[in-house]
């Protein structure tokens, strides 16, 4: 296996929100032969400053952390109609990572308070109006597997712990030490992935068995690499630098490039986040 190796490894603070100049793209997304077919690419985030964590509420809407006049908030992107739209009443703290629930309108998000406090809210859909969804977890990342249980990451010092949170028993199991925080349910699977830092300071991905929570290794990930998105069952794609590569559970255990950006000036590729239809793909750059 040929590993992705690149000239420089940064350090990573794995809950840092910065990247403070970015901006969400969207364009049209298929497999190819030879890889991946990226079209219209388009910038979508108007504003400067920080722009990122985009996730699809359907195959119409997308909502991603957006700068409002240097608060971030929850802003929602109307495909369609090519329009933004702030999800959230204001707050006294900044939102990021949004997500919808499974089941209803309502959407979570992670509010980080001018004090330090950092907790997981519910955003009514149609007022704004929030609460918190489990007191006194300072929760850094999560993805739903369902409206009553979330994987997510907690704060731990200067690292994250891995832990399962239940929202009708109000409890949070902690399942692993040190982990990464790129969290995804894995499609038509009763599975969810994660990651963990590995004794070479990289990251690990697994897989969790939701009904028995056994836990299975799938790969490293690139050297330098957090964010990843599954774009079916079986196949996950991240980027580096302008760039996508894809890792396919079935085939060969290696790292293959499937797409390039470059002829769209886009660089420093982070979080991505595909469309229920896999038929959108959006991505955090910096142009």
């Amino acid at each position: 296996m040929k590993k992705l190796l690149f000239l420089s490894l940064l350090f990573i603070n794995y809950f840092n929100f910065a990247q403070e100049n970015s901006a969400i793209y969207v364009c049209d997304f298929s497999m190819a032969y030879e890889g991946l077919e990226l079209l219209n690419v388009q910038k979508i985030s108007t504003n400067d400053g920080y722009n990122n964590q985009p996730s699809f509420a359907s195959n119409e809407a997308l909502l991603y952390a957006g700068n409002n006049n240097g608060q971030t908030d929850i802003a929602e992107y109307d495909l369609i109609s090519k329009t933004s739209k702030w999800k959230n009443k204001i707050t006294q703290g900044s939102e990021y990572s949004p997500q919808k629930f499974p089941s209803n309108n309502d959407l979570a998000a992670v509010r980080l308070d001018k004090d330090g406090l950092q907790r997981l809210y519910k955003y009514n859909s149609e007022m704004g109006n929030s609460s918190d969804l489990i007191e006194n977890i300072q929760v850094a990342y999560f993805a739903f597997y369902n409206d009553k249980t979330i994987l997510s990451t907690v704060l731990n010092g200067e690292k994250m712990d891995l832990a399962l949170i239940d929202l009708q028993k109000n409890t949070t199991d902690t399942l692993f030490r040190n982990a990464g925080r790129s969290l995804q349910k894995i499609p038509k699977t009763q599975s969810m992935s994660y990651s963990l830092i590995n004794d070479a300071g990289n990251l690990d991905m697994y897989m969790l068995d939701m009904n028995s929570f056994e836990s299975f290794f799938i790969t490293e990930l690139p050297i330098g690499i957090q964010d990843y998105v599954w774009i079916n069952d079986t196949q996950v794609i991240v980027a580096s630098g302008n760039k996508l590569y894809l890792y396919d559970t079935l085939g060969e255990p290696d790292w293959v490039q499937v797409a390039s950006l470059e002829e769209y000036g886009l660089k420093d590729i982070t979080r991505l986040a595909i469309s229920p239809d896999t038929k959108k793909l959006a991505l955090v750059a910096n142009k």
